[in-house]
């Protein structure tokens, strides 16, 4: 058909499996396996349906802004609030990355860095991780067009530690460099206040993880005013409303209820710990993790024969056919009930 001709052609991001079966263990996509906040709960209750008629405020204006400057105690102008961390980093991939030098980012991180990078025709290079799974920062101290990483790595689970992550943001002065820290309130230090001595650096985050609300897409961007700046015109040029006002009421309440996120991202972190000590005495070994997940290799059972196994027994976790980690399967930490299942099958497939 001469139509095709003209249309663009992707290869699409491909998500972890969302099986209809409510009765499956699922470890496979990183959500959080405890629930919102309970004020996010009466909040939803209290929604004023009428408000549901008119647009929603821009986001930058409402009180998510506001209570999110204030839990990271920075000023309002250094917060972009998007549809989901996704969105966001899809948005400073448009709006960052538009040098014809290539962007810069390791070659076993989040696949959906080299969809955006071909979605949006951006030239980029992959700089490989060392045989720890570590990123060297001197791969990243070259001519580029922009660097991203995720902090800590997905799906590894590797942490830089902030001084490392200096290291890459102040040898790269005349580009954006992008911290993916979607994970980092798992144990990890953000870098966060790098973005008042460096105003090339992009600090992203989401409520998808640690604040359990993936289905309600809110993720959030904390750089410069200029930055800021720069990506809100980006966005205001494709969709004006990108925030529903239920996210924009509900984000508050997550935020603000510091005690239950504390108490959550604790339980996982204890699980995480338990997990560690189960799954080397099952033959596995992996990288110390500062996510809420594990990237484990047993020492015997090839990863796509446990991937499998596990699917017969209604449980999920994520397995890539790529190089490198073929062998690998990243593990989402449940709760302690289905850890506990987990074992027990591992137990069956690997001894």
């Amino acid at each position: 058909m001469k139509w095709e001709e003209n249309v663009r052609k992707v290869v699409p991001y491909t998500p972890g499996e969302q099986p209809k079966n409510k009765d499956v263990i699922k470890l496979n996509t990183n959500e959080n396996p405890y629930p919102p906040s309970p004020k996010v709960q009466r909040a939803i209750e209290e929604m004023e349906l009428e408000k549901m008629r008119l647009y929603p405020a821009f986001p930058e204006q409402t009180k998510l802004a506001e209570a999110l400057a204030s839990y990271y105690r920075i000023d309002n102008e250094r917060i972009f609030i998007g549809d989901g961390s996704d969105d966001v980093l899809s948005l400073a991939f448009m709006t960052f990355f538009q040098s014809e030098k290539p962007v810069l980012f390791p070659d076993i991180t989040y696949s959906f860095y080299d969809v955006w990078a071909d979605l949006y025709r951006v030239p980029y290079e992959t700089r490989a991780l060392d045989e720890h799974f570590r990123i060297k920062p001197e791969d990243y101290m070259q001519p580029n067009g922009g660097v991203i990483f995720p902090n800590p790595n997905a799906p590894t689970g590797v942490l830089m530690g902030v001084d490392e992550v200096e290291k890459i943001v102040a040898a790269n002065r005349d580009v954006v460099v992008i911290v993916d820290e979607a994970y980092i309130d798992f144990g990890g230090i953000s870098c966060l206040p790098l973005i008042y001595k460096y105003d090339n650096l992009l600090v992203v985050q989401t409520f998808s993880k640690s604040r359990s609300m993936a289905g309600m897409r809110i993720g959030y961007a904390m750089g410069s005013p200029e930055l800021i700046k720069y990506i809100n015109d980006v966005k205001y040029s494709v969709n004006s409303y990108t925030m529903n006002y239920a996210a924009l009421q509900l984000g508050v309440e997550a935020v603000e209820d510091t005690a239950y996120f504390n108490e959550c991202c604790e339980k996982i972190i204890r699980t995480r710990e338990r997990a560690e000590a189960e799954l080397t005495r099952l033959g596995f070994t992996f990288p110390k993790s500062f996510g809420n997940f594990i990237f484990a290799s047993h020492n015997r059972v090839p990863a796509q024969e446990i991937f499998e196994r596990l699917k017969e027994n209604d449980i999920y976790v994520r397995y890539w056919k790529k190089e490198r980690i073929n062998n690998y399967m990243r593990i989402t930490i449940g709760t302690d009930e289905q850890m506990e299942a987990l074992y027990r099958a591992l137990e069956k497939i690997c001894m």
